[in-house]
């Protein structure tokens, strides 16, 4: 299973970010494509700034009363992983990048990961442990 999954991320992912920049190329130009893509990379950082301090802010008001911040713990991985995503050049990845960074897609990203979280735990391929 790791395998299969290494596989996809080392070979099928970068074969098909290659793809899109050839293709978004050939229509637009090399240039303009290379523009293209330091631009989405500079907004990108901009936007994973932004969001990344606005889930600290949110983390640091929960703790302060006593909260506990799991959607915003979440909010924080999906933001991280939206930054990774846009650090790699493509266009693909860079679009998944930005709907983990938007806000509004982030919060429907975050309910599907939580139901497929409770779906792995209530089946028992997640096993939490808890010690007091």
């Amino acid at each position: 299973m790791l395998l299969r999954i290494l596989i996809v991320l080392f070979i099928v992912v970068p074969a098909i970010e290659l793809w899109g920049i050839i293709s978004v190329g050939q229509v637009i130009g090399g240039w303009n494509t290379v523009a293209l893509i330091i631009l989405t990379g500079i907004v990108g950082a901009w936007l994973a700034k932004q969001q990344g301090m606005q889930v600290i802010r949110m983390l640091q008001f929960q703790l302060s009363r006593g909260q506990m911040p799991t959607e915003t713990l979440i909010d924080g991985a999906l933001v991280l992983a939206g930054g990774i995503m846009l650090l790699a050049p493509g266009f693909i990845s860079d679009v998944l990048g930005l709907l983990l960074l938007i806000p509004y897609t982030r919060l429907i990203v975050r309910h599907l990961l939580k139901k497929w979280l409770w779906s792995m735990i209530s089946s028992g391929r997640i096993q939490l442990l808890f010690r007091r």
